[in-house]
């Protein structure tokens, strides 16, 4: 029996899952921090035309020659994070939303997917040791299950409303309300899924329309010796390349996490509605009682 139709179940370690989303939230704000600096140096000024400097000759007169570029100490002008948007062009505000969407339901989905959210494990123990213990009927244990409104509670709910079916009358409802608690769980995943898609591709598009304004500049203002011209194309494509990315990789990243945290909680509770199958139905055994009955029949052979 199982709670739905799983793929194989991936093996992945999550003991330093919560680290991991922690960094990703703090690795967009360091990106788009990292992107604004870099965005933001600009070239120095260069010392104005007039300005010479005297060079000592062999004779000891001094000849006029240019200072170099660069040698005045004004500051390197700076950029706020909104003049680096503002910059990226139109592109860069869908972008930023996807970067919003992505944060907020991050955090959504790491609260939502706990353990001891899905399955707490005070009320599994409980349940269970009722049900072995014959302290509870089909009207009681039905009540707690709504009263938990856990997801696996939901699914021994199910169970619960086939009591005393046979066993296969009793797993097809663990079935059909596993596939009720996986579209939950599910929910928004697919969401993480959709921004690392769409995020690259508008990137690509702002790449596309800031080449399209440089080459518009060489076209119409003879900018082949004029490279500030150029600048704001140019400018304009690499930064919606950049934020286009660092939206993508951490939402891939989420994405393949959570559909892994996903596939393992369903596993545990298909391992748990099995215990409940053998307890409630006509038909079923008790995994543990059989076990325990095994050892007592040894301990008196002995």
């Amino acid at each position: 029996m199982s709670v739905c139709k799983l793929p194989a179940a991936r093996r992945v370690t999550l003991a330093l899952a919560p680290v991991v989303l922690v960094g990703i939230a703090v690795g967009i704000a360091v990106g788009m921090a990292t992107v604004s600096i870099v965005a933001a140096q600009g070239i120095p000024r260069s010392a104005p035309q007039g300005d010479t400097v005297a060079i000592p000759s062999a004779a000891g007169s001094s000849s006029p020659a240019a200072a170099p570029a660069g040698s005045t100490n004004e500051a390197i002008p700076t950029k706020s994070l909104l003049g680096v948007l503002r910059d990226g062009g139109p592109l860069m505000i869908p972008i930023a939303i996807c970067s919003f969407i992505l944060c907020v339901f991050l955090f959504e989905r790491c609260i939502s997917l706990r353990r001891g959210r899905v399955i707490p494990g005070p009320f599994v123990k409980r349940f269970v040791e009722q049900l072995r213990g014959g302290q509870l009927d089909q009207e009681s244990a039905l009540k707690l299950c709504r009263e938990n409104k856990s997801p696996v509670a939901e699914v021994f709910a199910g169970a619960v409303r086939k009591w005393g079916r046979p066993s296969v009358e009793v797993e097809q409802a663990v079935i059909d309300a596993g596939e009720r608690t996986s579209n939950s769980l599910r929910r928004y995943i697919r969401l993480f899924n959709g921004v690392a898609t769409v995020s690259p591709l508008l990137g690509l598009l702002g790449t596309v329309l800031g080449m399209i304004s440089a080459f518009n500049a060489i076209a119409t203002a003879d900018a082949m010796g004029r490279p500030e011209l150029l600048a704001v194309g140019i400018s304009q494509a690499l930064l919606t390349t950049a934020a286009g990315l660092l939206v993508a990789i951490p939402a891939l990243i989420a994405y393949l996490y959570f559909v892994s945290r996903v596939d393992k909680l369903l596993i545990q509770i298909d391992r748990l509605a099995e215990r409940v199958v053998g307890l409630i139905a006509s038909d079923g055994w008790d995994e543990e009682s059989q076990k325990s009955e095994k050892r007592s029949r040894r301990t008196k052979a002995a």
